[in-house]
């Protein structure tokens, strides 16, 4: 058999298979081709390489395909972005489980896509950002800054608390500039011209001479109310007669206040905690430095980058002139975008922020020195030290009482974190009660409710322990939940030992309720048609004065009324303004609710053009930048389009 296979295994036709063979397994591997490899991501986004804009999409050219994956954790991070920012926005009006929707979760999955897609686009057109221009843009982030100026330590502080390293911010912040790039572009190719400019003005400072009349509401409707009518009704919305979902809950309170304080720490402690953190207490040493960079394309060939170093050598020597101005070299000769307009100023810089080959050469120079070339993946660079700022350390004593504050809230999170570990341990041992891991720990039980989404108090005010015990997994298991944060050490561990799911309310419960409902309806009919027949009146000749008159309710002229104002209110001002212009023998009239039971009708007597002699040049300014701004935001909204319909996206909702 083996020499039958020998035999059939040799000679062209053999050889060709296997070179076919080769090929799928050159571009993605043995392992990736026998299994298809691992895909645990949210989404992902792929586009054709730069050097083969119609590759197809099949396998296993599809491998050759740039590709960007959006993590399942990192849609989870930007979704609980979302739940926080439209908490702070609704307050205590937010529905914690009512944002856990497909669509809200699919809003921001795109919103992902989208920063993923120009990204890839912004990587294919070779866009690269500098780590000049990286340093330069956190340096200018505000939440970096103590009295206006860029702080290492708030710096580090800060990405420590959101579990960051400072190389995985800068090349999110890298990533961030590189596919802003294109839209900044875009955007700033919109113009608006002097007419187009006008012609808005003219529309926004637009008046009207009306006249409002005020309808009373009709008198309130007592008639009879068929049984048939109310049948009708109750099952047309029977959703405004429903009793709602309740849970009741017994929950074990953790609160880090209630906890014995713990014993003074020790002067020992207290100094072998110093000597262990000691780096903390030291700032880093500075340099306040100047560049003028020379760029060289990444693909450059051997005379560009021998051209470009002739070019830094000769600004070296003459910035190692006497009266040489370094700054005025580099707005002259530097060819860094970020740097170049600020005479090379880079401001203080500190080692790790630079790539090596740069830091290298500027931290072992001397202040006044000027060095280079020095060659980097960017180019090559010119430097110039001119200041240097040691870095300092605080004693002992300067610091033990922030020592002792941190190391006696170290015992107290000890304390807590150990009694909220033994919590979670012996609930697991027995989930489908509290009580045995209470007695065990000598912690109490407590129960709440009935209640509902509404009316939740206590411990149940809080989003996430409403959200939590409203959940089909706590409600049907009837097991106890994880630990819920509700405060700073303090969380509680909740159990649903009832529910009762919302319920239509009997129809002979809520039958006042409906009959009310029914006449509420017809009276808001009658005061529709009321003004209704008034508009129509006005459109066949009357005026509105005279109606109003004939008809006993107010009316007054209002001259020259704004657009915009929301007089009487902002739905009627848009109605006014959207009737169209009175004609010869066409009066223009309409009605508007004002939401309380009455209506607004109204006559538009003339439309006052906007007068372009009352606006002045900063406002001309002012609102072509903002048609600019929502030109340019349309634009990029369809560049980021047009990119995904050249993209291939994948998503997989079931991992959301």
């Amino acid at each position: 058999m083996l020499q039958t296979l020998r035999e059939k295994t040799t000679g062209w036709v053999a050889t060709l298979v296997l070179g076919l063979l080769i090929i799928p397994f050159a571009f993605v591997g043995v392992n990736d081709y026998l299994t298809g490899g691992a895909d645990n991501s949210a989404a992902r986004v792929q586009a054709p390489p730069s050097w083969w804009k119609s590759a197809p999409t099949w396998w296993p050219v599809s491998k050759l395909w740039e590709t960007e994956e959006i993590s399942v954790d990192e849609f989870r991070t930007a979704f609980e972005q979302a739940r926080q920012q439209q908490r702070q926005i609704q307050g205590e009006a937010f529905d914690a489980r009512g944002f856990e929707t497909a669509d809200n979760k699919r809003k921001v999955l795109e919103q992902l896509i989208d920063q993923r897609a120009m990204l890839l686009a912004a990587r294919l057109a070779g866009i690269e950002v500098s780590d000049v221009a990286v340093q330069k843009s956190i340096s200018e982030e505000t939440a970096f800054q103590v009295d206006g100026k860029f702080n290492p330590d708030t710096y580090v502080s800060i990405l420590q608390m959101n579990n960051m390293t400072p190389v995985g911010f800068q090349q999110r912040e890298r990533e961030r500039l590189q596919s802003a790039l294109l839209p900044l572009g875009i955007g700033d190719s919109e113009f608006v011209t002097a007419k187009e400019a006008e012609r808005l003005m003219k529309l926004l400072g637009e008046t009207r001479d009306v006249v409002l009349g005020l309808m009373p509401p009709p008198p309130a409707d007592e008639g009879e109310v068929a049984d048939a009518d109310v049948n009708a009704w109750y099952d047309e919305h029977t959703a405004d007669f429903m009793k709602p979902e309740t849970v009741t809950l017994e929950y074990i309170d953790l609160d880090g206040a209630a906890l014995p304080a713990p014993e003074a720490p020790s002067e020992e402690s207290l100094r072998q905690r110093y000597e262990q953190e000691q780096t903390r207490f030291m700032s880093n040493e500075q340099r306040l430095a100047s560049h003028i960079l020379i760029a060289v394309p990444a693909d450059a060939d051997a005379a560009t980058r021998e051209a470009a170093e002739k070019k830094a050598a000769a600004l070296v020597e003459q910035a190692r002139q006497p009266d040489a101005d370094f700054a005025a070299l580099a707005k002259a000769n530097s060819e860094d975008p970020g740097s170049a307009s600020s005479g090379g100023d880079l401001g203080w810089v500190e080692k790790g922020i630079m790539v090596k080959p740069f830091e290298d050469a500027l931290f072992a120079m001397q202040p006044g020195e000027v060095r280079g070339p020095v060659q980097t993946q960017f180019g090559y660079h010119v430097l110039k030290l001119n200041e240097i700022k040691a870095g300092s350390g605080k004693s002992f004593d300067e610091v033990r009482d922030e020592l002792l504050r941190e190391e006696t809230e170290a015992q107290v999170d000890r304390s807590y974190n150990d009694l909220a570990g033994s919590l979670v341990t012996e609930v697991l041992k027995n989930p489908a009660s509290l009580e045995p891991a209470a007695a065990t720990l000598g912690l109490k039980v407590q129960t709440l409710g009935p209640f509902s989404r509404n009316d939740a108090s206590g411990i149940a005010a809080t989003p996430e322990v409403l959200r939590q015990a409203f959940s089909e997994s706590l409600i049907e298991d009837g097991t106890a939940s994880d630990p819920i944060e509700i405060g700073s050490r303090h969380s509680v561990v909740i159990r649903v030992t009832g529910h009762t799911d919302a319920q239509a309310r009997p129809l002979q419960e809520v039958r006042d309720d409906v009959i009310a409902a029914i006449r509420a309806d017809r009276q808001s009919k009658a005061a529709a048609a009321a003004a209704d027949a008034v508009v129509e009146r006005v459109r066949k000749g009357e005026s509105l004065q005279e109606v109003a008159k004939a008809e006993k309710f107010m009316a007054n002229a209002i001259p020259g009324l704004p657009r915009g104002t929301p007089m009487p209110s902002a739905e009627a001002n848009e109605a006014i303004f959207a009737a169209p212009q009175p004609e010869e023998g066409k009066p223009s009239a309409g009605k508007s609710d004002l939401g309380d039971g009455r209506y607004l009708v109204f006559q538009v007597e003339k439309v006052n053009e906007g007068d372009l002699e009352q606006v002045t040049d900063e406002q001309r300014q002012q609102l072509q930048q903002q048609i600019r701004q929502i030109r340019a935001g349309e634009a990029t909204q369809s560049y980021v389009e047009q990119l995904r319909k050249q993209f291939t996206i994948t998503v997989h909702e079931d991992r959301l």
